[in-house]
Order: C-alpha cells, then structure tokens, then sequence
C-alpha cells in the first residue's frame, strides 16, 4: 500500500488557482544510505500508479537492475490520478463534494512542483537517477530543468520537450470520445466509462505500431469475415481500463500531458534544456508512432553532453513498459562509461 504525504500550506497552479493543500500517494522501496547518494525517483506515465514494481517488474525489484536492496526507491501518483494522490473523485475541501468537473488543472510543471515538498519530507538531497518514459519522462524532464543540480543521471524514455500537435490531437479525440457519453455531464464515480471505454480504443492506435497487430492480432484462418481479432482486443482493453480507472482522472491528465512545454516562460525549449546539468542518456523506440524518435533525439541534442540510444521493438511507444532488457543495457552502459570518465578526471586533476 502507498503512503500518504499531505502538504498543508496555500499551493499556487500555474493558471494562479490556489489550493489549501493537497496530498499524494507515493510508495518507496528500500533504504536512504547515510551518505544520501543511493535515490532512484521513477516518474509513470498516464494510468499507472506509486508502484513501480507492479508495472515496470523488469527494471524495479529484487534482483533487478533497480534493487532495494542497493537503491532507494521512490515514486509518486501524480495529482489528477485516482491511485490516492488529490483527483477528481476526492473530497474538495471548500466543498465537502467530490471535485468531478471542478478539478483544478494541473501542469505537468505543477505535477513537479508538488513534489518538491515531499523530496525535502523524505530528506532527499541529491537523486542518483530520475528515470520515466512517456508522461514521466515529461516530469523526469521539467524537474531536472527547475532543480538543474539536484539529478545526478537522468533517463527520459519515449518522451519529448513539447507535447506534440500530432499527440494532442490524439488526446484530445479521446477527450472527444469521453465528452459524446451523455453520462459524463453526472457527478458519478462511474460517468463517462462508456466514453473512456472507447477512448483507450483511440490511444491504443497511438501507443502501438502495425507490426504489433500484426503479429499479436493476427487471424488464423482466411474465411473470417467478421468478429476479428483486433476488433475484441480493442474492446477488451476498454473494458479492462474502466475497471481500474475513472474518466475524470483520465480526462484531467490528458489535458495536463498537452500542457508539457518545457519551453513556456524560459523563452524557448532548446534554451530550456541547456539548464539540465545531469548527466542525460535519452532513450527512443523506433517504432514509436506517438512520441517518434526525433522527439529524443532532440533532447540529446540540446541537454549538454547528454547521449541517445534507440531501442529496437515491434510494441511501439508501449516499448518502454516492455523491453526491460534493452532499456537496463543502456542504462548499464551509460551509467559505466559516466563512471569510467568520471574516474579518469579525478586521476587527471
């Protein structure tokens, strides 16, 4: 189970909504050392939740590459979720009501800034590794340019500096999918799932590639001509999101994941990312329809010194929940050579 921080003080959006406080959810593994050098913070993406060793099993957990047992391990549910973190179906404090509609929006800046508190409640000082992918490496990306020394290593995956206009427009037809359900205008846990339902039908196009449907989705048999496949997996991925999420939390973070421009107030997003002083490997997947490989290599670009690697896979920007073992190699990689370089400028000075 997650814990809880509750932060009490006045807490100012970006849009100048001010909040009496908010609270998040966020699960930890492992044990800070004395020296304060051993943080992992990991940043999910849309529908995940606290616990990365639930959706990412391959990289979080005992005996992988981020093991409790050497790491201290921390992420957070960001606002807007429903996986205890301040959301829409939690009590607004003005009105003793559940916010529904009236949840007050959150930028993915925002998100980062309501974290910093609970860095400084946990007595982090310095985080060894940000990583995320896809909306988390949009946070991972606008804490290390808010707090330049505050990552030592940074590893933003399947992600980019700008929402993209190709990605908005993604999210927004799904918020159009959500809106056309005459029973998201109710304030009601259960509202817009129908919507939502389809929805995922939308955003799954945009997280997959042709390969995955073709191999995964294939038919059997060449006489079909109706009831196929693919057909009953998008309805299938529907119905198994609505059972574990609401349409208010997903219409909210679509909403904040367009908001993502690293570049807003900081005159530009290449100037933005020259402020990043950790060391920076980004991380794309070639069959990334969403957030294509140019988005990550433009991060490496701008980021000093920072390295790109591209990954290999058929699954698409959902790569980055899956290929464990190419993601760990480069980490491995990169990790070794930063320490390699770092040792030879020691014995040079």
């Amino acid at each position: 189970m997650p814990e809880i921080f509750k932060y009490n003080d006045p807490f100012t959006l970006e849009t100048g909504e001010e909040l009496n406080g908010y609270h998040l959810a966020y699960t930890t593994y492992g044990t800070l050392n004395a020296s304060g050098d051993n943080v992992v913070w990991v940043f999910h993406a849309l529908t995940a939740n606290s616990d990365p060793a639930e959706w990412w099993p391959g990289l979080v957990g005992e005996g992988k590459l981020f093991d409790p047992a050497e790491y201290f391990i921390v992420c957070v549910n960001m606002p807007g979720s429903c996986y205890g973190s301040t959301g829409p179906l939690e009590i607004n404090p003005g009105t003793r009501q559940p916010y529904y509609h009236t949840f007050p929006f959150f930028t993915i800046r925002d998100m980062i800034r309501s974290y910093q508190p609970l860095r400084k409640f946990l007595g982090i000082e310095k985080i060894h590794i940000g990583i995320g992918g896809s909306m988390g490496g949009q946070q991972l990306l606008e804490w290390a340019i808010e707090e330049p020394e505050l990552f030592r290593h940074i590893f933003p995956i399947a992600t980019n500096a700008q929402h993209s206009p190709w990605a908005i427009a993604f999210n927004a037809s799904q918020r159009f999918c959500i809106e056309t359900d005459p029973t998201f205008k109710e304030n009601d846990p259960a509202a817009g799932l129908n919507g939502m339902k389809t929805a995922r039908s939308v955003a799954l196009l945009s997280y997959r590639s042709y390969d995955t449907y073709k191999i995964g989705q294939a038919e059997v048999s060449n006489e079909k001509v109706a009831e196929f496949n693919s057909e009953s997996y998008q309805r299938y991925q529907g119905e198994k999101l609505a059972a574990r999420f609401n349409a208010f939390s997903y219409y909210a973070l679509s909403k904040s994941m367009d908001s993502h421009n690293v570049g807003r107030g900081r005159n530009s997003s290449m100037e933005a990312l020259r402020k990043i002083r950790a060391r920076t490997l980004s991380i794309g997947i070639r069959s990334d329809l969403l957030f294509p490989v140019e988005e990550q290599e433009y991060l490496a670009a701008h980021i000093e010194e920072a390295k790109f690697r591209e990954i290999d896979s058929y699954y698409g920007h959902d790569g980055f929940l899956l290929e464990f073992d190419q993601i760990q190699k480069h980490i491995i990689d990169f990790i070794s050579k930063d320490r390699l370089a770092s040792q030879k400028l020691e014995t040079t000075n």
